[in-house]
């Protein structure tokens, strides 16, 4: 498969999986009691939340480790050599993880700017990960490039 023809896979399984990730913490946000277009209260006040439910803090790491295993299969899949799989694997995430705002967008109004504060990841739970949107957004669209270009044909 040229990388013209495996590209367009790739990017829509990326955003199918952002999608679905965004629809599962569409479910999270209301368990943790945020309503339609709230903001992500401080990083202290989600983890107290999650803390408030003895069993989440453990799935939900399950579950970023499962997404982080799938965007990784299915990169693998997407090359032939270690620098296309890595080239597939940073395209993959940087869509996946646009796709996942766009989606969280669409379905609850939230973010409501690229500067709005969101809790990244749960692996390993620390204050660092509260960052603005614009962050992982901006280091996702270097990803992007950056794996198009490993996966280009050398010459």
């Amino acid at each position: 498969m040229t990388l013209r023809s495996r590209v367009p896979w790739l990017a829509f399984y990326a955003t199918a999986m952002g999608w679905l990730e965004a629809v599962v913490v569409v479910y999270l946000r209301s368990m943790l009691g945020m309503q339609h277009g709230e903001a992500m209260p401080n990083s202290a006040e989600v983890m107290a939340r999650i803390r408030s439910i003895p069993w989440l803090l453990s799935i939900e790491q399950g579950r970023e480790v499962a997404t982080m295993v799938m965007l990784a299969s299915v990169a693998w899949l997407g090359g032939h050599t270690w620098r296309a799989r890595l080239g597939a694997f940073l395209m993959i995430f940087g869509i996946w993880d646009i796709a996942y705002y766009v989606g969280l967008r669409a379905m609850v109004g939230w973010p409501r700017s690229l500067f709005a504060m969101d809790l990244l990841f749960l692996i390993p739970p620390h204050p660092w990960w509260y960052q603005p949107i614009a962050v992982p957004v901006a280091i996702s669209c270097v990803w992007i490039a950056t794996g198009l270009w490993l996966q280009r044909p050398r010459s």
